[in-house]
């Protein structure tokens, strides 16, 4: 499974989001600065996240964008599904996949359904906070403010 740009430029500006967000809405360019995404690009996929209720709008002069709900209820697996729809790295596995002639035979299916499942755990096992945390750990190690 390869993740597209979406996806993964998404999920570095939902960390960013976490991590600059606490105490203040965040304006897409000061995203945009940090994290070398265009602005254009960014407010697609804010919307998004928007759309899929992780994120939410503040209006006014200090506007900007703020977590929908807390980093420790968003796990990579949200943020990913928000952008790129389905996450699974092949289609085979799915027990509705009506292409599939010798679905009922197929001994590697087993195989495609182990991958599938196992990639789901994992970026739903991942949480926005865990990530945060890891990028704060980073950033006190280099001095460098991400």
């Amino acid at each position: 499974m390869k993740l597209s740009t979406k996806g993964r430029y998404g999920l570095r500006a939902l960390i960013d989001l976490a991590l600059y967000g606490e105490k203040e809405a965040v304006s897409i360019q000061s995203i945009s600065a940090r994290q070398m995404i265009s602005d254009s690009y960014l407010e697609q996929l804010v919307r998004k996240l928007k759309k899929a209720g992780l994120v939410t709008s503040v209006r006014g002069a200090q506007g900007g964008y703020r977590l929908a709900k807390p980093a420790q209820e968003i796990s990579v697996g949200d943020v990913l599904r928000a952008l790129e729809g389905s996450i699974e790295a092949v289609s085979c596995g799915d027990e509705n996949n009506a292409n599939c002639l010798g679905q009922d035979l197929c001994v590697a299916r087993y195989v495609w359904e182990k991958v599938n499942k196992s990639i789901q755990e994992t970026v739903d096992s991942i949480m926005i906070s865990q990530l945060v945390e890891e990028s704060r750990r980073i950033q006190e190690k280099t001095g460098s403010d991400m």
